[in-house]
């Protein structure tokens, strides 16, 4: 999930784990994740999680998690869940965490192709049926889910006698130009979500190529960046990023989550300018995952921290830990301030398989690059 407001302190990084016997050759990329060996690293009594570096769960519930199973917990930060992927790849064959935290739908098939994740054995309680959509297996377990869509600034809007756009098309247009931000699909997740949107949104719409229209916006001078966070803290014009210093906003419209405007509502007292735009097949269901590491040790800390992480005592905070929707089944975002009230479900999203996503996204990204002129 991206950040919200500031994020707890950050762990220091952990040393190397579960380092696999020199005889052992590297993870091979397969045509089914059952052809996967599966190996076992060491066991240290310390759990060690690689995560993002915006994952808002508190010390003090990790230190809960140590007073229950007796586990140390360490985390390990990347930027984002690419980054997450990243640093599995790289260390695949001396894998440096046990536990992977983060890795969403656009990013889990790649993980499944190249043997990176593995079965797992903790008990999983009754879980919302859409969360289970993108991915029901046993190498990965949703703990949080949300949609990404486009927020637009109103107060903006009507200062400048514009309308909701019901199209992306109308993004095109001159009274846009300069007036939206979209962070790179190349080095942001939300990025690479929202890109992934616009694949199947004008495949349905049976119109121009996708990349014809990033081209498109690019020509109209969009404003692209290399993370959420740049994007909606210092160019979105109706997000809580007009206290932060840098504040820019000459966005009026980004990409973030339908529940972002729930979220600026519930820290602005049921109060927000933003809002979510739906239109469909131009959002996106993401889901993000716990996954047993292949390789990595301490099987039964990563079930117990599976088990604890889907526990309601956890799992219904999301919406305070991550900002995201809670994944057992029966829960929802809270009502307090106007959360839920301003967080819009789309009824239309996007539907792009896993498995398309993981064959083809090198190509997309490529393409995307290619449109915008932007690396």
């Amino acid at each position: 999930m991206i950040r919200v407001s500031l994020i707890l302190s950050v762990l220091l990084l952990a040393p190397l784990s579960g380092c696999l016997d020199s005889s052992q050759s590297a993870l091979e990329s397969v045509e089914s994740p059952d052809d996967c060996v599966v190996y076992t690293g060491d066991d240290d009594n310390t759990l060690k999680i690689l995560t993002y570096d915006s994952l808002a769960i508190s010390d003090e519930v990790l230190s809960e998690f140590t007073n229950q199973s007796g586990y140390q917990v360490e985390l390990i930060r990347g930027d984002d869940a690419g980054s997450v992927l990243e640093k599995m790849m790289l260390a695949k064959d001396a894998p440096q965490a046990d536990l992977a935290i983060g890795l969403d739908n656009t990013y889990l098939q790649t993980a499944l192709n190249n043997c990176l994740i593995a079965p797992h054995n903790a008990t999983v309680p009754d879980l919302n049926p859409l969360a289970l959509v993108p991915y029901a297996g046993d190498r990965a377990v949703p703990f949080d889910h949300g949609y990404i869509c486009l927020n637009v600034d109103t107060s903006a809007l009507e200062e400048n006698n514009l309308s909701i756009p019901t199209s992306l098309e109308e993004l095109t247009d001159e009274a846009w130009r300069g007036r939206t931000a979209f962070p790179s699909p190349t080095t942001s997740s939300p990025g690479r979500v929202f890109m992934t949107a616009t694949i199947d949104y004008f495949e349905q719409m049976d119109s121009i190529d996708a990349m014809r229209w990033w081209e498109d916006m690019a020509d109209n001078d969009a404003i692209f960046t290399t993370g959420w966070s740049e994007a909606y803290e210092i160019h979105y014009s109706g997000g809580y990023g007009v206290w932060e210093e840098g504040h820019i906003g000459d966005a009026w419209l980004t990409v973030s989550y339908c529940h972002s405007p729930g979220v600026e509502a519930y820290f602005g007292g049921n109060s927000t300018i933003s809002k979510s735009v739906i239109i469909d097949y131009a959002s996106f269901h993401q889901v993000e995952y716990a996954a047993k590491i292949n390789g990595g040790g301490d099987a039964a800390a990563v079930d117990e921290f599976i088990e604890f992480l889907l526990s309601e005592e956890v799992n219904v905070e999301m919406p305070f830990y991550n900002y995201m929707y809670p994944v057992l089944e029966g829960q929802d975002l809270p009502e307090t301030d106007g959360y839920r009230y301003h967080s819009p479900i789309p009824s239309t999203p996007a539907e792009v398989s896993n498995e398309r996503i993981a064959e083809e996204m090198d190509d997309w990204l490529a393409a995307w690059r290619t449109a915008t002129d932007y690396i």
